[in-house]
């Protein structure tokens, strides 16, 4: 995406903070993806390029693979940064007297290859979420300010899940990065989260706040067991829950809970994960 500078004074950088924005560049686009980097736990692949995800034939039939801002594998997450150029006409970024590939002026390129990420990106199964100046604190001209708090708690809820559950897995995914483990693609297709340490292997199960917390407690139980293929000895399950569902997933004994090699994990609902105590 192109650069574009704040206008105010550049604090000198620092090896602690270029290892919280994950690169050295100072554009706005490296700040969002920075505190981005922040609020999820994980550092982005910056100018991510999927073998999917391409732009228009050029002169030869080559197509370029089409690069996304920022990719939190752990989180299947994708985040575009669009600047203003993305949602209006500034003759300087779009060069109106230029053809592209594609035929037509880069400002309308941009926007037929932002319609194809928008399109492609869910389509594979990532997540997409699109952050615009407007959503943080920037003035008139789509420049941001730069106000660190004020932007983290504005990132904190743009990168929220809507569901509950989808909360409970976005903590504990950040905690098992921030413990080692890699997230991969689940065994079975119908596991929550699946992740890898060393020779050690988990599988997990989470629900959200729910009013019937005792059947979910069951349902969880029993879609473990379902999952329990394997007699690897290094394979443990994880039932993982908000702090209100605690109370009904330690009624099974915690004997029954260590013989099946079940863990307990609770997310309190200011983003905490405690693990309960392992027979």
């Amino acid at each position: 995406m192109t650069v574009a500078s704040t206008g105010l004074p550049r604090c000198p950088r620092t090896p602690a903070s270029y290892a919280l924005m994950g690169t050295r560049d100072d554009s706005d686009e490296a700040y969002v993806v920075g505190l981005c980097n922040q609020v999820l736990g994980e550092t982005a692949l910056t100018q991510r390029k999927f073998d999917w995800l391409l732009g228009d034939p050029g002169a030869g039939g080559r197509r370029a693979k089409l690069p996304v801002d920022a990719y939190w594998p752990g989180h299947r997450l994708v985040v575009e940064y669009r600047e203003l150029q993305h949602d209006r006409s500034v003759p300087h970024f779009d060069k109106p007297d230029r053809l592209t590939v594609s035929g037509v002026h880069r400002g309308v390129q941009r926007a037929l290859y932002d319609a194809r990420r928008d399109t492609e990106i869910p389509a594979h199964g990532l997540r997409l979420i699109v952050i615009r100046p407007a959503d943080l604190d920037a003035d008139r001209r789509g420049r941001l300010r730069r106000s660190r708090e004020t932007d983290l708690a504005a990132l904190k809820r743009i990168l929220a899940r809507p569901s509950d559950e989808d909360r409970v897995l976005d903590v504990f995914r950040t905690w098992l990065l921030g413990e080692g483990w890699t997230p991969v693609d689940p065994t079975d297709r119908w596991t929550d989260l699946e992740a890898v340490r060393g020779d050690e292997r988990l599988i997990c199960e989470a629900k959200g706040r729910t009013s019937e917390k005792g059947i979910d407690a069951d349902i969880a139980y029993g879609q473990l067991l379902r999952r329990m293929t394997s007699r690897e000895v290094r394979i443990r399950y994880a039932l993982v829950v908000p702090s209100s569902s605690m109370k009904a997933v330690e009624r099974v004994p915690a004997h029954v809970r260590a013989l099946l090699r079940i863990d307990l994990y609770e997310v309190t609902d200011d983003g905490v994960v405690v693990r309960g105590q392992r027979l």
